[in-house]
C-alpha cells in the first residue's frame, strides 16, 4: 500500500522544505500579513496549501541570488547595494558566533584601507550558508 501525499502542509512540514527552524516560520513567517489563511486541520495541526505559502515566501522572504566577481574586493556598503544585507548587520554580524563557535560573517579578506573588503567568493560562500538565500 502506497502513502497518499498529504495535499496541504502543516508549518513544521513547510518549514522541513525550505530548511528553516520551525520556530522561525511559525513566529515570524507565519505572523506575516500577507501569510495564507489555514485551509484545514490534521490532528492538532493548521495545514496550509502549499503553492500559495510558497508564493508568500518567494515575495517577502526569499533573497535573490546574487552573482558576485569572485576575485573582486566588496566594501560592506557594495555589498549591501547587491545583496540587501545592510553595512550594519555586516559589522554586528561579524562581532557573532553562530552556535558552532564560527563568526556569523567572515572576516576580511582586505585591511589595508579604512573600508575593510571581502572578495566576491568569500561573500557568495557566506550568502549560500545564509538559509534565506537560494543558490
Amino acid at each position: 500500500m502506497v502513502d497518499a501525499v498529504p495535499e496541504y502542509e502543516t508549518l513544521r512540514e513547510i518549514a522541513a522544505r525550505h530548511g528553516r527552524a520551525y520556530d522561525t516560520l511559525r513566529n515570524h513567517w507565519a505572523r506575516h500579513p500577507d501569510w495564507p489563511d489555514a485551509v484545514d486541520k490534521r490532528g492538532r495541526s493548521l495545514v496550509y496549501d502549499p503553492a500559495a505559502v510558497d508564493e508568500v515566501i518567494a515575495r517577502h522572504f526569499a533573497r535573490p541570488v546574487v552573482e558576485l566577481e569572485p576575485r573582486r574586493l566588496y566594501t560592506a556598503r557594495e555589498i549591501e547595494a547587491l545583496t540587501g544585507i545592510t553595512a550594519a548587520t555586516i559589522r554586528a554580524d561579524r562581532t557573532k558566533l553562530r552556535a558552532d563557535g564560527a563568526p556569523r560573517w567572515p572576516a576580511p579578506d582586505d585591511t589595508s584601507e579604512r573600508a575593510h573588503r571581502w572578495y566576491g567568493k568569500t561573500v557568495g560562500a557566506e550568502l549560500r550558508r545564509r538559509h534565506a538565500y537560494g543558490g
